[in-house]
């Protein structure tokens, strides 16, 4: 993409987060609100919403159907928050896109102020998922709900994978209120899914009832058995299901997704039969994701965890996966971000003995002025750990050193604590992977 437009989009990054949606409607309305005319799911939760999303995704193109989505955010390139049918869009593509949508969004700044990165890109997502005729629009909620950007649009289904404390400072500090922002993406006369349990779910019961909208609970699945290649699950009706994604959070996840599919079908919007859930469950793909990779012939599992419920998953994952996994000391390389719970993150990683044990080098997450100073996390980790970590200012050299760690201590190289590093990181790792600095 020209650097011209990269930098404008990338510029609105500064704005920060404004949760309202008086600004994105106008620039809606100002683009013929194509949003009106597409029918799916939005898909609001603490963890879990991609999965979801590429799950349903996968097993509805399995189907023969046509499918948009809006990753939130990306992992190596704005092109994917343009997706159709699994490709993001076109380098050209979305040049013109955004500038027709940037060009829009100018008449309304006096009033609203400037639409931000994330609203720029979500109106991006539903213009041109209209204009290429999608069966079925795959859409996730950003931030909370209820004032997100993407909730500007009348879903027929709203799926709501889980609720944990996260995003505090604009969505409330208890579970109760957090799940209330979530539970504001369900419409009146909808189909509603959830795996929430406890008081989020008797909060999100209550909005659905307000709503007249059908909900759906749905247990996790049970797990038959998980290896580095991922998930054995069965599912009713439809026996056992593979799942190449890894963590036991993500029987919670399919179970959520089935019950998306079957909502889609009963709001008239798809249906999607055995078989084709089957082969899209099997074929999924979420990188970055306690993803497991090879480099150099190392094994090494990024994932993207940025808050203390990611964190645990991550931490019971690797434990579970400690009998397939390299013998040895792992290595760990952690960024994260300094207005995240970093403290309970960090205990949350304290739960698993291989990471405990393991050699930390604490970088800063690039591109962003959010980022924790390496010296910072390397403390609170030598506080909480007992044991040193070493600062790395500069990401790719904190790679570079934890690599070489990880060839000398013989275990796996862990990267985590935000998808920004994981993004950054993993272009390096896998060849060919396209990002927005490519000529």
């Amino acid at each position: 993409m020209p650097a011209d437009t990269l930098s404008r989009i990338r510029a609105r990054g500064h704005i920060g987060i404004r949760l309202g949606l008086d600004r994105m409607r106008a620039l809606l309305a100002r683009l013929g609100d194509p949003q009106q005319g597409l029918h799916g799911v939005l898909i609001g939760g603490t963890n879990g919403k991609g999965s979801v999303a590429a799950m349903v995704a996968s097993a509805l193109r399995a189907a023969g159907y046509s499918t948009g989505q809006s990753p939130s955010p990306h992992l190596h390139s704005y092109r994917e928050r343009v997706t159709i049918d699994g490709r993001p869009i076109e380098r050209d593509d979305l040049e013109a896109l955004l500038a027709e949508v940037l060009a829009a969004s100018q008449p309304g700044e006096e009033e609203f102020g400037p639409a931000t990165e994330f609203e720029l890109l979500t109106a991006a997502a539903y213009l041109w998922s209209a204009r290429r005729g999608v069966e079925v629009m795959v859409m996730e909620v950003g931030l909370g709900g209820r004032l997100d950007a993407s909730n500007a649009w009348d879903a027929d289904v709203a799926a709501i994978t889980n609720v944990g404390l996260d995003h505090q400072e604009y969505l409330g500090h208890t579970i109760a209120s957090i799940a209330a922002e979530k539970a504001a993406i369900i419409r009146p006369g909808a189909h509603a899914v959830t795996g929430a349990e406890g008081e989020a779910l008797t909060v999100i019961a209550a909005q659905a009832q307000r709503q007249g909208a059908s909900l759906d609970v749905r247990a996790p699945l049970r797990v038959r058995s998980m290896a580095l290649d991922g998930l054995r699950l069965d599912a009713p009706r439809l026996g056992p299901l593979n799942v190449p994604l890894l963590g036991r959070h993500q029987a919670s996840n399919a179970a959520v997704a089935l019950g998306t599919l079957d909502a889609l079908a009963a709001a008239d919007v798809a249906r999607a039969p055995a078989e084709a859930i089957r082969a899209g469950f099997g074929a999924v793909r979420w990188p970055g994701r306690l993803e497991p990779l090879a480099h150099q012939g190392l094994t090494l599992i990024v994932d993207g965890a940025h808050n203390p419920d990611g964190m645990a998953v991550l931490a019971a994952t690797l434990d579970e996966l400690a009998p397939v996994l390299p013998a040895g000391r792992a290595t760990l390389l952690l960024g994260v971000m300094r207005d995240k719970e970093v403290d309970q993150m960090l205990d949350a990683l304290m739960g698993s003995t291989l990471l405990r044990r393991s050699r930390c080098l604490a970088t800063s997450v690039p591109e962003t002025e959010r980022a924790l100073a390496a010296v910072e996390l390397a403390e609170r980790w030598s506080g909480l750990a007992g044991s040193p970590a070493d600062p790395i200012e500069d990401v790719d050299a904190a790679l570079d050193r934890a690599l070489e760690l990880a060839a000398e201590q013989g275990g796996p190289l862990v990267i985590a604590g935000s998808l920004y590093l994981v993004g950054h990181l993993r272009a390096r790792l896998v060849p060919g992977t396209p990002t927005d600095d490519d000529a």
